[in-house]
C-alpha cells in the first residue's frame, strides 16, 4: 500500500490526493446513510448499529484482512494504545492516528492514504494530561461543504476540509479555535500548562460543535483546587463560542447548594471526558459528567456535589439544563460516567417512551425518559454504609436502579473469591482478611499497616462499562453491553506526605510511596519525554493467588438487556480464557470453561443478525498462534458463530460500511510490543 510520507503536519495533503478525493467526491452517487459510518458511535443516539447482513452467522471465519495501517508514520515513536474508531462518508475513511494526533483520510475500500493533518504543539501538547492519538474525529456536511473536526492533545478545536485535509480559514483563527481561552472557569496561568484537555471526540449536531472537557486523573491530585469542568458549544461554520454549561453550577445557578461551605468556588474536574449524545429531533443533548476532585476523597466538597456523576440533558440551542440525574450522591469511587448515553424508543407495559440508557462502571443501566429525566422503571434512594474517614462528608443514600438488575458485579464478598480448588479459595480468604470487603457504595477507608489496608471493590474504577460504551438495536430494542467483572479496584486513604498535596487524604496504601498517577506526558506523544526506567516502586499490590485473579470468573461478560421490560435476555463470557487460567500447573486436572477477559476497554457492534466484540488480551491455543481474536456472536442467543484472528488485542471500538456492494469491519488493535494498527476485514471477493 502506498503511503504519504510522514512529516509536513500543516499542509496536510499531497496534489495526487487532493486530485483523487475531488474526482471521486464529484463521481459519487447519492448514498444511503445507513450505508456509512458518520460518527464515532455511527449515529448521534450512541447506538453502535448498522443493518448489514453480508457478514454474518454462515460467513464469519471466511473474513480476510481488505487492507490494514501501521500508526507508527504519524509521529516519532510507535504507539502501543490506539482507542480510536474511524468515520466512512463518502468512500472515504476519517481517523485520528499515531502520538502527533494526526487526522488522516484513507480510501475506505483499498486502506490507501489520501491526506495527513497533524499539529506540531511544542511544550504545550508535552504538557498535555490527555494525549496519544485520541478516539476519533467528527464529520460535518450542509450537502456542499464537508468538514472535519478533531480536538489536539494541547486542546485546540480543529476544524478541516474533508476533501483536502487543509484547514478551513474561515473557522476560528485560521482554522483553529484555542478551547483554553474564553471559557470563563479555567485558571490556568497561561495556555502551555496541561490541566486540561479531551480525548474523546467532539460532536456536531445540526449547526453546532459541541465539546466535552477532561483532566488528568483524580487519584492523587496535588490540590482539592483545580480547574473545572464544561462543556461548550460553537457555531459549525465560524468557530464562535455560542453556549457553555457549567458542570460545577456558579453562585446564581441551579445546584450551586449542593456544594456546601462554599466548595463549589474552588472544586475542579466534573468535566465530561467521554462522548456525548444529542437528539436533533428533540435538539437535546446528554452529557455524561464525571466526578470532582479528588476521586475518593471529597472532605474539601461536602454535598451532594452537582452535576458530579450526573447525566445531564441540555438545549441544543442554548446549553440551557432541561433535567438531569445523579447516579452517585457525593462520589468517592470514581464511578464518573464513562460511556456515550444511548437513546432508545422503546415500548413498556404498551407505552411509547423516548428513553435515553446510560451504562456505568458499577454495572448499573440507568434508563430515563429522555425528555423529562423521570426513571422508566423506579430508582430507589436506598440507605448505604457510612464511613469514618475524618472530615469526610456522607452521603445516607444512594440510587439504585430497580431495572434492569446489575449486569456486572458491583461489590466484593467472599462468595466472588476464586473457588477452581478449595486451597486456593482458603488463600484467597486469607488475602482479603486484611481488607475492607462489602456491596456498592461501600465507602473508601484510612489504609492502616494493620489493616484494613484498603476498601476492596468491584464496579469503581474500572468495573462495569468503561468507555467504548455498548451498542443498540433499535428494530429489537437489546442493548448489548460488555463489562468488566473482576477488575478489582483497592481504595485506601492516607495522608499525603509534606509538600505533595493540600488535600487531607490522597489514593495510597500505608507504607507504600504516594505518587502521582497518570501524571501527563511519558511516553504518550511525540512532544512528550520518553520514560524513565520503572523502579521497584512502580510496581503495584498484587490482587492474585498464585498468579490467578483473586476473583472467580467469568471475567468479563457481554450482557444482552431488553429495554422494553428491562430483562437480562443472555449473558456470556467473553474473551479466550486467559493463558495463566488455561495453563495453571494447580488447574490441570480440571476443566475450566471459557471465563472470558479481565479488562474495561472493549466495545461492541451490532449488526443485522451480530454482536461483534474483540479479545482484549492475547492468548495462544492450539486453534490459534499467539493473538487475539474478532468474536461475533448470533445476537439473539448470544451463542459465538464465529472468530477471526487479529495479530493484537482490541484497543479500539470496532465499526462497519458497506461500499460498492461490500461490508467492511475496521478495528483498531495494538497493546503490549505492538504498535498501533488499523485492520479491515471483509469477505473473500468471489462470496
Amino acid at each position: 500500500m502506498r503511503r504519504q510520507k510522514p512529516g509536513s503536519w500543516h499542509a496536510a495533503s499531497c496534489p495526487l490526493a487532493i486530485f483523487f478525493l475531488l474526482s471521486s467526491a464529484a463521481s459519487a452517487q447519492s448514498r444511503l446513510k445507513d450505508t456509512e459510518w458518520p460518527t464515532y458511535t455511527a449515529d448521534l443516539a450512541g447506538t453502535r448499529y448498522r443493518p448489514f447482513d453480508q457478514i454474518n452467522a454462515s460467513n464469519f471465519n471466511d473474513l480476510e484482512v481488505a487492507w490494514r495501517i501501521k500508526t507508527d508514520v504519524f509521529g516519532d515513536r510507535p504507539e502501543y494504545k490506539l482507542e480510536g474508531t474511524p468515520l466512512m462518508v463518502n468512500g472515504v475513511l476519517y481517523t485520528t492516528a499515531g502520538t502527533r494526533r494526526a487526522a488522516i483520510a484513507l480510501d475506505a475500500a483499498t486502506g490507501e492514504l489520501l491526506w495527513v493533518h497533524g499539529e506540531h504543539e511544542g511544550a504545550r501538547g508535552a504538557a498535555a494530561p490527555r494525549q496519544l492519538s485520541g478516539r476519533g474525529l467528527a464529520y460535518w456536511s450542509d450537502g456542499k461543504e464537508e468538514r472535519i473536526f478533531y480536538i489536539t492533545p494541547g486542546y485546540r478545536l480543529v476544524c478541516l476540509n474533508a476533501k483536502t485535509g487543509v484547514t478551513v480559514p474561515s473557522f476560528g483563527q485560521n482554522g483553529i479555535v484555542d478551547l483554553k481561552l474564553n471559557d470563563d472557569q479555567t485558571i490556568l496561568p497561561d495556555v502551555t500548562t496541561g490541566e486540561i484537555g479531551l480525548h474523546a471526540t467532539p460532536i456536531v449536531a445540526k449547526d453546532a460543535v459541541i465539546v466535552g472537557a477532561a483532566f488528568r486523573e483524580g487519584f492523587t491530585p496535588v490540590s482539592y483546587r483545580n480547574n473545572k469542568g464544561y462543556v461548550r458549544g460553537f457555531d459549525v461554520r465560524t468557530g464562535k463560542h455560542l453556549w457553555i454549561f457549567h458542570t460545577i453550577p456558579k453562585k446564581g445557578e441551579f445546584g450551586y447548594d449542593t456544594w456546601l461551605n462554599g466548595s463549589a468556588e474552588y472544586t475542579g474536574n466534573t468535566g465530561v471526558w467521554t462522548q456525548i449524545t444529542v437528539d436533533e429531533e428533540l435538539g437535546l443533548v446528554y452529557l455524561p459528567v464525571e466526578s470532582p476532585t479528588a476521586d475518593f476523597y471529597g472532605g474539601h466538597r461536602p454535598g451532594n456535589n452537582l452535576f458530579a456523576e450526573s447525566l445531564v440533558c441540555v438545549d441544543l440551542k442554548t446549553g440551557e439544563r432541561r433535567w438531569h440525574f445523579q447516579l452517585v450522591h457525593h462520589p468517592l469511587w470514581d464511578m464518573d460516567i464513562p460511556a456515550a448515553p444511548i437513546l432508545a424508543d422503546i415500548i413498556v407495559d404498551g407505552r411509547k417512551i423516548k428513553a435515553v440508557a446510560q451504562p456505568s462502571k458499577q454495572g448499573f443501566l440507568y434508563v430515563l425518559d429522555r425528555v423529562t429525566g423521570k426513571p422508566v422503571w423506579p430508582i430507589e434512594e436506598r440507605p448505604v454504609e457510612q464511613g469514618n474517614v475524618p472530615g469526610e462528608w456522607y452521603s445516607a443514600t444512594q440510587p439504585f436502579p430497580t431495572k434492569p438488575s446489575a449486569y456486572s458485579r458491583n461489590g466484593v464478598s467472599v462468595e466472588q473469591l476464586i473457588d477452581f480448588t478449595p486451597e486456593l479459595r482458603k488463600k484467597a480468604e486469607e488475602l482479603v482478611s486484611h481488607y475492607q470487603l462489602g456491596p456498592v457504595f461501600t465507602p473508601p477507608v484510612v489504609s492502616t499497616a494493620e489493616g484494613p489496608v484498603a476498601t476492596l471493590t468491584l464496579g469503581t474504577a474500572d468495573g462495569g462499562t468503561n468507555w467504548p460504551g455498548g451498542s443498540y438495536d433499535p428494530e429489537t430494542h437489546i442493548a448489548y453491553l460488555y463489562a468488566c467483572n473482576a477488575c478489582l479496584e483497592p481504595i485506601g486513604l492516607v495522608q499525603p506526605p509534606k509538600g505533595f498535596s493540600d488535600m487531607n487524604y490522597v489514593y495510597g496504601t500505608a507504607g507504600r510511596e504516594v505518587k502521582m498517577i497518570n501524571a501527563a506526558g511519558t511516553n504518550s506523544s511525540a512532544d512528550a519525554p520518553k520514560p524513565a526506567k520503572k523502579g521497584p516502586s512502580d510496581e503495584w499490590i498484587s490482587l492474585n493467588v498464585e498468579g490467578l485473579p483473586l476473583i472467580k470468573p467469568p471475567y468479563g461478560t457481554i450482557s444482552a438487556i431488553k429495554l422494553d421490560t428491562g430483562e437480562i435476555v443472555w449473558q456470556i463470557p467473553h474473551g479466550e480464557t486467559p493463558d495463566l487460567v488455561r495453563n495453571h500447573p494447580a488447574l490441570k486436572a480440571l476443566t475450566i470453561p471459557r471465563t472470558g477477559q479481565e479488562t474495561w476497554n472493549v466495545g461492541t457492534l451490532v449488526t443485522k443478525t451480530l454482536v461483534i466484540a474483540g479479545d482484549a488480551q492475547v492468548t495462544t491455543t492450539a486453534e490459534h498462534p499467539r493473538g487475539a481474536m474478532l468474536r461475533a456472536y448470533d445476537k439473539a442467543t448470544g451463542k459465538e458463530v464465529g472468530a477471526v484472528y487479529m495479530p493484537a488485542p482490541e484497543s479500539g471500538s470496532p465499526m462497519t460500511y458497506m461500499l460498492n456492494g461490500k461490508q467492511y469491519i475496521v478495528i483498531a488493535v495494538s497493546g503490549g510490543t505492538y504498535s498501533g494498527e488499523y485492520i479491515a476485514y471483509a469477505l473473500p471477493s468471489d462470496e
